[in-house]
């Protein structure tokens, strides 16, 4: 564990503009420039501004040089430079030798302060996200239903729908809107300058200057607006031609990372479905035990895209949060089975707890798992900003800190604060639909088949799974086709 003393982390606001900054001897110069806004500050009826404005920005031109004269100028300097849009925060992020840092800074910076907003540029980075959502969103089951998922629960909300808007109206939103969002959204009191590696002094002060260039304040955004807790459970079937049922289940939750429970729903969360990790209690029992599916994961923050990922990325920072279980893709006969299972064991963990050895492997991997997470350059700038925004000690000194005083009966008591298996919203990615909302309203037994015999405990569960009440009658089931989404 590095001394908090060596990482020379400063977070300072100067003016307006906050800056994190984790100098170091390193040939390297990493950039993180955070914007806290995202699409919970696109106008109600232009869903997808805030992602079209960022996108424009980090694959269009400048003032002075077009979208190709900049790419000929990154190649033989190695350089790009990318865009994350989320709910709150959107991030502009770069790596450069320090040999090709003044011309790669000048780049990045004319991009973000002087961008050319070109009408050839424009449509075709409008034309990307539309094809974004018609032959890459709707064409990946699984994906489909988180989304669907989260602008459900979300619905009436800054967040409550897709982060890159909608079909139609990304097709309605002008060069214009675009210029608008980003006069009045990009802005000194909406940004954090992040850098790690190789720089100087001098160079830090020279960017801080130059960022001045942008208004002090930002346009008027309303308050946000929680979403509020689910009434019982209900579904949404979206229906495509497919030959698996993906499904997501989740419900809002107002921890977040500055909470007490935070930690504790850390070590439960990773008892109960680690990302990407076999250990789980859902990957156990679904996949291990019953070769239900390729995989099961369980979180307790939002995770976009995470079938592409092995770990979430930082500066996802949020006012309000989503426990969710992704139940990867089952064959139909089973879809009705593997959702009663989850619920099960989500009641389960609620109703018991963790054991003591669940306990102590959850939190000796949660311990480890944070130098992991921040073991890069880019990263730790990334959750320096996120510790930043949320006004907690550096991420991984912060969790590890919590840990040590932390109790499986503090675990047990905050899964029942926050994870309530009575209040869920489930989705399913489907064909047939109406076959499978007939299954979950009748409340019929829905027992699993196995190609291979299984231990007698297993089998003997699997009746108790196969009548789990989902308390689901047909008015609770809604049917919308995929194309209809987002």
């Amino acid at each position: 564990m590095k001394p908090l003393a060596a990482l020379l982390l400063a977070a300072t606001a100067w003016a307006q503009i906050r800056v994190v900054q984790f100098p170091a001897k390193s040939p390297l110069v990493t950039f993180r420039i955070v914007f806290t806004i995202g699409s919970a500050a696109d106008p109600p009826e232009k869903p997808g501004l805030a992602a079209l404005t960022a996108t424009l920005l980090a694959e269009g031109g400048t003032k002075d040089l077009t979208y190709q004269q900049i790419e000929e100028a990154m190649f033989p300097i190695a350089g790009s430079m990318s865009v994350q849009v989320d709910k709150e925060m959107t991030t502009f992020s770069g790596v450069i030798h320090a040999d090709n840092l003044a011309v790669y800074y000048k780049l990045l910076r004319s991009r973000l302060l002087a961008p050319g907003f070109r009408e050839d540029d424009f449509k075709r980075v409008q034309a990307d996200l539309i094809d974004g959502i018609r032959s890459g969103l709707r064409n990946n089951d699984e994906e489909l239903g988180k989304v669907v998922l989260h602008d459900s629960l979300f619905q009436g909300t800054p967040y409550g729908h897709y982060t890159y808007g909608t079909v139609d109206s990304l097709q309605k939103l002008t060069l214009e809107d675009v210029k608008s969002f980003y006069r009045s959204q990009y802005s000194q009191t909406n940004l954090f300058l992040g850098i790690a590696g190789g720089f100087t002094p001098k160079f830090l002060d020279q960017m801080k200057t130059d960022f001045r260039a942008l208004p002090a304040g930002a346009g008027f955004r309303p308050r946000e607006k929680m979403a509020p807790p689910l009434k019982g459970v209900r579904t949404i079937i979206v229906e495509k031609e497919t030959r698996s049922v993906a499904v997501s289940i989740g419900f809002p939750i107002l921890t977040t990372r500055n909470m007490l429970d935070y930690p504790a729903l850390l070590v439960a969360n990773s008892y109960f479905g680690q990302h990407r990790m076999s250990y789980g209690l859902l990957y156990q029992e679904m996949r291990e035990a019953r070769g239900l599916n390729y995989g099961d994961y369980s979180y307790i923050e939002a995770f976009p895209d995470a079938g592409f990922r092995m770990e979430p990325p930082p500066n996802l920072a949020r006012h309000q949060q989503i426990f969710q279980m992704w139940i990867r893709p089952v064959e139909p006969p089973n879809a009705v089975f593997a959702i009663r299972m989850a619920m099960y064991e989500l009641d389960k963990l609620y109703n018991n707890g963790i054991p003591e050895d669940g306990f102590e492997r959850a939190r000796d991997f949660v311990s480890r798992n944070v130098n992991f997470l921040t073991r890069t350059r880019n990263a730790e700038v990334g959750y320096g900003i996120d510790s930043f925004w949320y006004t907690i000690q550096p991420y991984a000194d912060y969790v590890r800190n919590a840990l040590l005083k932390l109790t499986r009966n503090d675990v047990n008591a905050a899964i029942r604060r926050n994870l309530h298996p009575n209040r869920a919203l489930i989705v399913a990615v489907a064909n047939h639909a109406e076959n499978l909302k007939k299954q979950l309203a009748s409340g019929d037994p829905s027992p699993i088949t196995y190609n291979s015999p299984k231990r007698e405990a297993v089998i003997q569960e699997d009746e108790v799974v196969a009548k789990w009440p989902l308390r689901l009658k047909a008015e609770d089931v809604q049917i919308v086709p995929a194309a209809s989404v987002p």
